[in-house]
């Protein structure tokens, strides 16, 4: 992705993510609203696109993997920017298989 940085990228990736959440707006709207200004970079806006909208398709089976990891520890209280970084992390190593799991789990 030259030009932009995908922690820039990721960034905007949870922040739509979280007005996802927060708002229950369909996933298309908030991607508009949210992503717009990566949208001069055609391959950063369609790399965040698709990573805001696997991880919304696959936040069951997601949430079950995390729900399955944490001991001693209620789903629901873990904070919520937390479970949507948790959420798009195990995103991006279930289902982007390009990018390397180091640079997923940095």
């Amino acid at each position: 992705m030259r030009g932009v940085r995908r922690r820039i990228v990721r960034e905007k990736v949870v922040q739509a993510l979280y007005a996802h959440e927060i708002s229950g707006d369909p996933v298309d709207h908030v991607i508009e609203c949210s992503l717009t200004p990566l949208q001069k970079n055609h391959e950063a806006f369609e790399f965040a696109k698709r990573l805001v909208i696997k991880t919304v398709e696959h936040e069951t089976s997601i949430d079950k993997i995390i729900k399955e990891k944490v001991e001693n520890w209620d789903f629901s209280r873990i904070a919520i920017l937390d479970r949507l970084i948790l959420r798009m992390a195990i995103c991006e190593l279930l289902y982007f298989k390009e990018i390397p799991t180091k640079v997923s789990m940095d």
